[in-house]
């Protein structure tokens, strides 16, 4: 059985710094493409940043050149660092990984609460 294991969430004040870690558990699979969402209270679910195998990154508009995204293969971890943070980030954050086990499946974390105070 494959899962996805957040850590980092937590409060912070504006301008400050949070780091993300999911880790992708269990055996007999190989990760594909990873990334992190976020959901806040009222709002739909939205992609906050996103990394292929090969390294390649793609952010939202709204975080780019504050967080970023990068992965460790060997550990099958990706991360979030997230710098320069505003209230308007507050959320709850969820990794999702494209997995392949036999088939290919999309997996997601259980997500981690992050609040930025003003």
């Amino acid at each position: 059985q494959v899962q996805l294991v957040e850590s980092g969430g937590g409060s912070v004040q504006a301008g400050g710094s949070l780091r993300l870690s999911c880790r992708a558990s269990g055996s007999g699979f190989s990760v594909k493409a990873m990334g992190w969402y976020r959901q806040a209270p009222g709002k739909q679910r939205e992609l906050v940043a996103g990394i292929s195998t090969d390294g390649s990154t793609n952010y939202a508009d709204s975080v780019q050149g504050r967080f970023t995204i990068s992965r460790d293969n060997a550990k099958n971890t990706v991360y979030l660092q997230m710098n320069s943070l505003k209230p308007e980030d507050t959320a709850v954050y969820y990794c999702n990984a494209d997995i392949v086990r036999v088939v290919f499946t999309s997996y997601w974390g259980q997500g981690t609460q992050v609040t930025v105070s003003s």
